[in-house]
């Protein structure tokens, strides 16, 4: 797969096209989704951009299911004892939905943003 999407492959028969089905951005992260149904090839791009618009980062998966999470701390009282109790609140963000597509089962990871 490497060969093929560097461009280093000299079979020009087996092209791969990155067609995206979905797009989303959560700030400066910006993922997209496609796949590739005959090859049985899904994938995802995980983009950081700067406040230029400038991608800065790519994360790439493939035949991956990924689920996209932001780290966050809420903080509660208790009236009665005066303390706060800090908690870690990881929300789903985005859950990708074409590892399905491919019709087989795909190893999970969480990016956290």
């Amino acid at each position: 797969m490497m060969r093929l999407l560097t461009g280093t492959d000299n079979d020009n028969t087996d092209s791969f096209e990155f067609v995206p089905l979905s797009i989303d951005a959560f700030g400066s992260t910006v993922i997209v989704e496609g796949c590739d149904q005959d090859r049985e090839i899904s994938w995802i791009h995980a983009w950081t951009v700067n406040s230029y618009g400038i991608i800065t980062q790519v994360r790439e998966y493939f035949n991956t299911s990924l689920t996209v999470t932001r780290f966050g701390t809420t903080t509660t009282t208790n009236s009665s004892k005066s303390r706060s109790i800090t908690s870690l609140h990881c929300p789903s963000l985005w859950e990708s939905t074409l590892s399905n597509r491919v019709g087989k089962s795909v190893p999970g990871l969480v990016l956290a943003i």
